[in-house]
């Protein structure tokens, strides 16, 4: 699923839909550099979604600090993915 259809039934500004995507970027490249396991193969599809979710929600509930997107982000998905096993997501 792409961070497109995701913010199908959301209307953001030009500047917030720039900053959601500018930011999901830098994250999923972050999580790639690690090597996580959430970005294998077999999870990256389900861990794009998860990540973009929370990105989502956090710009929902008013945030706009992209290193806090990031940071907060990543942090959510590898406690759920901790909880669960697999990504999972933010909602």
């Amino acid at each position: 699923m792409t961070l497109h259809v995701l913010l199908a039934d959301t209307a953001f500004d030009s500047e917030t839909t720039r900053l959601l995507g500018a930011t999901f970027d830098a994250a999923f490249d972050r999580l790639r550099a690690s090597d996580n396991a959430l970005v294998d193969d077999r999870r990256a599809a389900a861990t794009r979604e998860a990540l973009a979710k929370c990105i989502i929600a956090m710009v929902q509930q008013g945030e706009r600090n992209p290193d806090r997107l990031i940071d907060d982000a990543l942090a959510r998905l590898e406690i759920l993915a901790a909880d669960r096993g697999k990504a999972a997501s933010c909602r």
